[in-house]
Order: structure tokens, then C-alpha cells, then sequence
């Protein structure tokens, strides 16, 4: 019988804190790390330390990105003037997968949540703010999740970009209330995004 205190516990605990892990899955992970050969578990220590030095934040939408800026904001061919404002970078992917859009993005890195003290300031919305005149926006799509959080944060960017003469659509109902971006289908994506609207 292995201590509570154990490496391998350690372990457990440690992938346990991954999203979408719960305890019996981070058990079967840690055990599949026990029983894989060096090199495998060697390889995976690598791309971790690898990918947390090479990625960085894109300094004009805030992606994940190795070069900067990233390969969007850099590209010539895409849509000025058209900004999609979405949570989280995994959403910025989902977006792109379903073909649909064909302007830049701007990534707030999470959604109001006062409650746990989430408020405009942790977000990137400053940083948005700032882009509208600084690029020539004239429509911004707010493509936050379906959520109680992402319908608040989508209220209160409205509010702001209103002022500013901006056109604001909000991105249309393929997708499920509270689903989450990342997880939806490139179909559902792309009919989200033609069937968008001003709010």
C-alpha cells in the first residue's frame, strides 16, 4: 500500500487539476505514466517545458502563438475592419476550423464573473477598447459563450463599444446554452456565425 503522501499521490493530485480530469482519471493517468517506457514519459516532460517556453501571447489579440505577431493578425488576406472577440484561445480555433470567418480576433482571456472576482480588469478589455480606433474597427462580433458569464460579458462589451460608433453583433444561436466554444462542432460554428445579430 503506497502513503497518502507518496510521489505517485503527488501525482494523482497534480493531474486531478487538469480540466476535465476528475480523481479516477487522473489515477488511470498516473498509473499509464508508471507503466510507460522512459523515452515515452521523457518525451512528454519535454513538449511540456518545450511548449511552456516557445508559446507566448500574440501582442495584438492576445492568442497563443511562437511567433509574433501570430499568423492571423499578421495575415494581409484577412477582413480589416471586422474584429470576433471571443473567451479563450481554444475558441479562436474553433472559430477558424469551421471556415466562416474571415477577419481577426481579439481574445479576453475569460468572462465577467464578479462573484469570483472577475471584473473588466483581469480580462483584456482595456487592450479591445483601444483596437477599435487604432485599426478602423466598424463591426465587432462578440462571440463570447452561451453562458450566464459570457451573456454578462457580452452585455457589458456592448455597452462600451456602442459609444464608441461601432456596429455589434452577437453571434447567432447554433450553439447550446451552456456549451462552450471550443467543444461545438465547425457546422454549428458556422451557421453561428451567418445567423449573427445586433445587440
Amino acid at each position: 500500500m503506497i502513503s497518502q503522501s507518496s510521489s505517485l499521490e503527488n501525482l494523482r493530485q497534480r493531474l486531478a487539476l487538469l480540466p476535465g480530469v476528475g480523481p479516477k482519471m487522473a489515477e488511470r493517468l498516473a498509473f499509464h505514466i508508471l507503466r510507460a517506457p522512459e523515452h515515452e514519459v521523457q518525451s512528454l516532460i519535454l513538449a511540456v517545458e518545450e511548449t511552456r517556453r516557445q508559446v507566448i501571447y500574440c501582442p495584438i489579440c492576445f492568442t497563443y502563438t511562437e511567433e509574433t505577431p501570430c499568423r492571423i493578425c499578421s495575415d494581409e488576406a484577412r477582413k480589416n475592419g471586422v474584429l470576433c472577440v471571443v473567451e479563450n484561445p481554444p475558441d479562436v480555433d474553433a472559430i477558424e476550423k469551421s471556415k466562416a470567418f474571415h477577419g481577426r480576433y481579439h481574445v479576453l482571456h475569460g468572462a465577467l464573473s464578479p462573484l469570483d472576482g472577475v471584473g473588466p480588469q483581469e480580462l483584456k478589455v482595456a487592450e479591445l477598447l483601444r483596437r477599435i480606433p487604432a485599426e478602423d474597427i466598424h463591426e465587432v462580433i462578440i462571440s463570447t459563450d452561451p453562458t450566464l458569464s459570457g451573456e454578462t460579458t457580452a452585455t457589458y462589451l456592448a455597452e462600451k463599444l456602442h459609444t464608441m460608433g461601432v456596429r455589434v453583433t452577437r453571434i447567432g444561436y447554433g450553439l447550446p446554452m451552456g456549451g462552450d466554444i471550443e467543444y461545438t462542432d465547425e457546422l454549428t460554428l458556422s451557421r453561428a456565425l451567418e445567423g449573427r445579430r445586433e445587440i
